[in-house]
């Protein structure tokens, strides 16, 4: 995986790579806090690190439960998944406080001798942390795709078992009630009489494992959509209150 810190850091002249060590010469209070500002970048990368894992396992996991035919099985993977979707979400919202940390950090730094807005130190920082938030609307993207990969191949999973029970490929409608429910009894009925319930509950019952699973998915992905939205909408809402704070101050006005 690439590493944050070689995609973004750029170290003002004379910071902690620059002459002012060789030389034996202090840095300014700015420059010392670079080390601590990439100390934090560095456990984001590694939260970053437990992202790709946990989507590696739900795709993995996901794969698998195609493949299953018992509700026994499909109730294990969702379990499964269940627990690593929740770890997903505990990692994304630590990401999410750290990087909001990196943006106090940012304005708090511009306050110290030789820190301005502009200066290198402070470009070094901005670039950073623009680049720590690009890898989560990345990461957050990757997520989405899952969930539209899962949706969709649930759907054809649904269509393969009720044509295997009742010999008759489902209409739309069909699919999407069952998809909606997850309650197959009706639309099993002239199986059931016709072959017995026994021989059809199995079907049922997976049919309902994997329409709990598709939903919770469902439910959480959606969760660590929207939380990422609405970190993005309040970002910008900042921006624009800053915007027009100093536009107040140089009675500048906005229509």
């Amino acid at each position: 995986m690439n590493n944050l810190l070689t995609e973004s850091c750029e170290f003002p002249r004379g910071g902690p790579q620059g002459r002012d060590v060789e030389l034996g010469a202090p840095m300014n209070s700015g420059e010392l806090c670079l080390q601590e500002f990439f100390v934090k970048v560095q456990e984001i990368d590694k939260q970053y690190e437990k992202l790709d894992k946990l989507l590696k396992m739900l795709q993995d996991a996901h794969e698998e439960s195609r493949a299953v035919t018992k509700a026994p099985d499909m109730k294990s993977i969702k379990q499964r998944m269940e627990k690593d979707i929740d770890e997903v979400l505990r990692v994304a919202r630590f990401i999410k406080g750290k990087i909001d940390e990196l943006d106090k950090d940012n304005l708090a730094n511009r306050q110290k001798r030789g820190c301005g807005k502009g200066s290198g130190v402070d470009r070094s920082r901005v670039a950073t942390t623009l680049a720590v938030k690009k890898k989560l609307k990345d990461k957050m993207a990757e997520f989405q795709i899952l969930k539209e990969r899962i949706q969709q191949e649930y759907r054809e999973v649904i269509e393969r078992l009720v044509f295997t029970v009742t010999g008759t490929r489902p209409d739309e409608e069909t699919i999407d009630r069952l998809i909606d429910t997850g309650d197959s009894d009706q639309i099993f009925q002239k199986a059931i009489q016709q072959q017995g319930r026994g021989q059809i509950m199995s079907t049922v019952s997976e049919i309902q494992e994997r329409h709990d699973a598709v939903k919770d998915m469902e439910k959480k992905l959606l969760d660590l959509q929207q939380m990422h939205e609405n970190t993005d909408h309040h970002r910008t809402e900042v921006a624009l209150k800053i915007t027009y704070g100093r536009g107040r101050i140089f009675g500048i006005h906005y229509q």
